[in-house]
């Protein structure tokens, strides 16, 4: 029986009753409603998980009830404005419960959050009044967003922001917005790795608007999906994270107001850096979770199965293996929980790259050795360690392949430390390959 109640012991000292109190109740949602819809979704085709009928839905409704759909928006637009610990708390829960259902639910708020900052930092009341304000007041979980940036042609590299080839013009992307009077059309395709992509009522766009720039030359939008031109592909097939929705978006002469483009090419790489900032700290807390959902299930495993003669938790190799992956899942949620409340403050691209690389390698090797635990039994579908590890296997690969994003911080890294004389920015770069 799932407990409804966070039994892990909390290492930090910094939780205050509120922190406490919103932590289980987000554990027992994460319990009763992500982990059992998970499971059964897993089980079903792409087509069936966004079914009208599918317990997805319920899912969604249930945490839209909670409000907790607008937790990181600021209170002047209806959000909740939780604090970056508890945005830690939230996250991590919802990771232990599910993670693929989520990163659905987080992907969610993408578009309306950005529109809510840009909206009242330039007081753009009409962003504010069509966009955010109907996700806001959304209940029933039908206002629902997604992150719309890789391409067919596309995919890591668009999150580049000074590797060498960023701003060549033979890396232009190809789904493209052009000015036509106060309007912006948008032409182009976004690649079958939108999460929420066939079932969004709202994109978080990344196009672009001068193609000499190459991917530098990009602006950022919010589309809503029901104007005309805009269709959908049929909902991606994968290995793991089943219960994430993730299709492609095609765009034909889509038209939008220009109050709905908010970052232009001035603008765009600092958009693109705090949007890479914010999804990999995500990710971060996000499988933190799942590793402590893996140990967990390990350690209880290692109680109640007997061999010889007594519970294998007597052995010395499990207790091994039990104590190394307790070791992780304390390493990531250290360094989650720390990048999570830089990138609320002073947004740092090379630690938010750490935490998502570091904590989904670190989901990887503890749902890894929780299989390892479990035995034959641990490659059964149906076991929920099964399905941890081959979730976590997707997040080695999404919101950027970790290899990629490594070299991303490096360069920022060594940029930073090298005389400004002799640094090599990915202008100069290009310049001399052109």
């Amino acid at each position: 029986m799932i407990s409804t109640a966070p039994r892990y012991i909390e290492c930090s000292q910094s939780l205050t009753p509120e922190h406490e109190a919103l932590r289980d109740q987000v554990h027992a949602f994460s319990a009763t409603v992500l982990r059992p819809i998970s499971l059964d979704l897993d089980k079903l085709s792409p087509t069936e998980v966004i079914a009208p009928s599918s317990p997805l839905w319920d899912a969604f409704r249930s945490w839209y009830a909670l409000g907790q759909h607008a937790a990181v928006l600021p209170e002047k637009v209806g959000g909740l404005a939780l604090d970056p610990l508890a945005q830690a708390l939230v996250f991590e829960e919802l990771g232990w419960g599910a993670a693929d259902i989520g990163i659905s639910l987080g992907v969610a708020a993408f578009p309306f959050s950005f529109a809510a900052a840009f909206g009242l930092l330039t007081g753009n009341q009409r962003l504010l009044d069509e966009i955010v304000a109907p996700f806001v007041e959304d209940t029933e979980g039908k206002v629902i967003g997604c992150w719309a940036i890789t391409e067919p042609g596309h995919g890591s590299d668009e999150l580049g922001v000074g590797t060498e080839f960023f701003d060549r013009p033979a890396t232009a992307g190809n789904c493209r917005a052009k000015r036509d009077g106060s309007d912006w059309v948008v032409n182009g395709q976004k690649a079958a790795w939108v999460s929420n992509g066939t079932i969004a009522t709202h994109a978080l766009l990344f196009c672009t608007i001068d193609p000499a720039r190459g991917m530098s030359g990009g602006g950022v939008a919010v589309v809503p999906l029901n104007l005309p031109g805009v269709s959908r592909d049929t909902a991606l097939d994968k290995l793991g994270q089943r219960a994430l929705n993730q299709g492609a978006i095609f765009f034909e002469d889509v038209r939008i107001p220009g109050d709905y483009m908010i970052a232009t090419l001035d603008s765009y790489p600092t958009v693109l850096d705090l949007t890479l900032a914010t999804a990999n700290s995500g990710m971060g807390v996000i499988f933190t979770g799942l590793a402590r959902a893996a140990f967990e299930e390990a350690l209880d495993y290692s109680v109640e199965r007997v061999q010889g003669g007594k519970p294998i938790a007597s052995h010395q190799l499990i207790q091994t293996e039990i104590f190394e992956m307790f070791s992780r899942v304390e390493q990531a949620r250290a360094l989650s929980r720390a990048v999570l409340s830089r990138t609320s403050t002073a947004p740092s691209l090379p630690h938010a790259i750490a935490s998502k690389v570091n904590c989904t390698r670190a989901a990887f090797e503890v749902a890894s050795r929780a299989i390892q635990v479990h035995g034959g039994t641990g490659l059964a579908r149906g076991i929920l360690v099964e399905k941890l590890f081959r979730d976590a296997r997707a997040a080695l690969v999404e919101d950027g392949v970790n290899e990629f994003l490594g070299i991303v911080a490096a360069e920022r890294i060594i940029g930073d430390l090298l005389p400004h004389d002799a640094r090599n920015t990915a202008g100069q770069r290009a310049k001399a390959a052109s």
